[in-house]
């Protein structure tokens, strides 16, 4: 009996200590792990999700996740900065007859290129010194050894055939043969008009320090001017500064602003930006890309890889490549380099306001067989003009002798 009521008093005990160990954990409720995230679907979604850049799916919400394409190596989530907080906006310039208001800032190749030969050419004798001064002038100009020597011979030839002697003359005459060596010919038009449901696909390019976002933000407003609506896309994503600075400068003409993470896969970001695009109906999509040296292949052939994924929604209408005045001759080598990896359609030629070089246009243009389509002139906002060789002749020469 003694053992039976022993046995008893050891269930109770240890019912008791279950009890003590189970009962106040039950009250403090056991804490379940989070639900996973879901993100929002429709127009709320994020621009990036993990889309699979080299083959998405038709249809597939914003958002979705994707097996990653083989030209993608990291999935970006891109975030867009509205410009609904922009406090005011601003009202761009109209382009037409931008670059005859900026005539004045080509002050210093108009020194060169127009007074300096036409003072040469006005002279009572042309002998052969003569004509070596304005060669020499022309080289100087970095016009070019190639279409120096074919300006030089043509004006020998007619000045010598039609006896000209007054400034004004020999001005109409140079003026010509300025404005020949520009090939006029070329088609300049900035292809920025939407074909059928999708926006027309800008990118620019360019080697490091030429101005390239900054000539982005200027494009922008350069596209407004023109009546288009515009979606930014900063597909720099080493430099931390250049979201913010693309976004500052959309804010100020009403264009949202594509983004991903710092460091992130420049292609997805630029996949991102078409695909808002599309989305949103804009007119325009102007992808800015980081900025590289012409000799660094790897990152030469990851701009062949932006370019590549883009175009698995379209073709990209136009490929602009960014070039410092200033560089002169050596920016051609850059240039080389950058058509052979993404075909370039257009030259945005900078900061020729601050060089005597004006000349650089020519033989860009020569040795590309690229048109230049926009210079730049200045710091300003509107500083940016589509390139009209008969306009940039006049203002290089100055004003006609009465």
């Amino acid at each position: 009996m003694v053992y039976v009521l022993v046995a008893i008093a050891i269930v109770v005990l240890a019912l008791l200590v279950v009890a003590a160990l189970v009962i106040p954990r039950s009250r403090r409720g056991v804490e379940a792990p989070p639900p996973p995230e879901t993100l929002p679907a429709g127009d709320d979604a994020p621009p990036g999700g993990g889309v699979d850049t080299a083959a998405p799916p038709r249809g597939s919400p914003a958002g979705t996740a994707a097996t990653a394409a083989p030209l993608v190596d990291v999935p970006v989530e891109s975030t867009i900065d509205t410009a609904d907080t922009a406090p005011a906006l601003e009202t761009p310039e109209p382009t037409a007859g931008r670059l005859t208001r900026l005539r004045a800032r080509l002050a210093r190749s108009q020194t060169t290129l127009g007074r300096g030969l036409l003072s040469v050419l006005s002279r009572d004798k042309l002998d052969d010194e003569a004509w070596d001064e304005v060669e020499e002038a022309l080289l100087a100009a970095d016009v070019g050894v190639g279409a120096t020597t074919e300006i030089v011979e043509s004006l020998r030839t007619r000045t010598r055939v039609l006896g000209t002697r007054s400034q004004g003359e020999l001005r109409a005459l140079l003026s010509d043969e300025l404005v020949k060596a520009l090939r006029p010919d070329l088609d300049r038009t900035l292809h920025s008009t939407p074909e059928g449901d999708r926006p027309a696909v800008v990118m620019v390019v360019g080697v490091n320090g030429t101005g390239k976002t900054t000539t982005c933000g200027k494009l922008a407003r350069v596209l407004v001017a023109d009546g288009r609506t515009v979606l930014l896309g900063a597909a720099d994503t080493f430099r931390a500064a250049a979201a913010d600075q693309l976004a500052t400068w959309g804010s100020r003409v009403g264009a949202d602003t594509v983004r991903g993470p710092e460091g992130g896969d420049p292609a997805s970001v630029a996949f991102d930006t078409v695909k808002q695009g599309t989305e949103r109906k804009v007119d325009t999509v102007l992808i800015d890309t980081a900025g590289r040296l012409h000799t660094k292949v790897g990152l030469m052939d990851e701009l062949g890889k932006v370019k590549r994924v883009v175009e698995k929604q379209g073709p990209v209408d136009e490929t602009l490549l960014v070039l410092d005045a200033t560089t002169g001759q050596n920016g051609l080598v850059q240039a080389r380099v950058f058509t052979e990896v993404v075909d370039i359609t257009g030259i945005v030629l900078t900061k020729l306001d601050g060089t005597a070089k004006g000349g650089i246009v020519i033989s860009v243009q020569r040795e590309l067989g690229v048109p230049v389509k926009l210079i730049g002139l200045g710091e300003g906002a509107d500083d940016l003009a589509p390139f009209e060789p008969e306009s940039f002749v006049d203002a290089l020469l100055g004003d006609p002798v009465p």
